[in-house]
């Protein structure tokens, strides 16, 4: 049952692949900001997703982020991501991330809960319009 105000909270090691200068978003060595997104999608998904039922699923719709602070090599970043609104299908939740010094970022993230099969299908139909290169 998806309940508004059920948290979690996730904490990564910034690896060199999460870098900003790996991941070509950025020149600098830090926590790059499309990881830290991923991160906060995969915190947010993590309230829900485990209580669904057999068959459905959710889905990242949008993100709104503040990337306050940067995040070396090696640091431990924690996400707390909290479901503030269930509209049906739709679900919105906000996140803050720390390191062990600061806040590193805040923001928002919505997600829509799909069922697999009707969304496997719409993927498949939408494959068979694709035009060759």
């Amino acid at each position: 049952m998806i309940e508004v105000g059920a948290m979690h909270t996730q904490t990564w090691i910034v690896k060199p692949s999460h870098l900003a200068s790996a991941f070509g978003s950025g020149l600098v060595d830090v926590l790059a900001t499309p990881v830290l997104v991923g991160f906060c999608e995969e915190c947010s998904r993590q309230i829900v997703d485990p209580t669904l039922p057999d068959g459905q699923r959710t889905v990242g719709t949008s993100v709104s982020v503040e990337h306050l602070a940067p995040t070396p090599e090696g640091w431990r970043v924690t996400v707390t991501a909290k479901l503030v609104q269930v509209d049906g299908r739709r679900l919105a939740f906000e996140f803050e991330v720390s390191d062990d010094v600061e806040l590193v970022a805040r923001g928002t993230h919505s997600r829509f809960v799909v069922d697999d099969a009707r969304f496997a299908a719409s993927l498949a139909s939408k494959r068979t319009r694709l035009r060759p290169a």
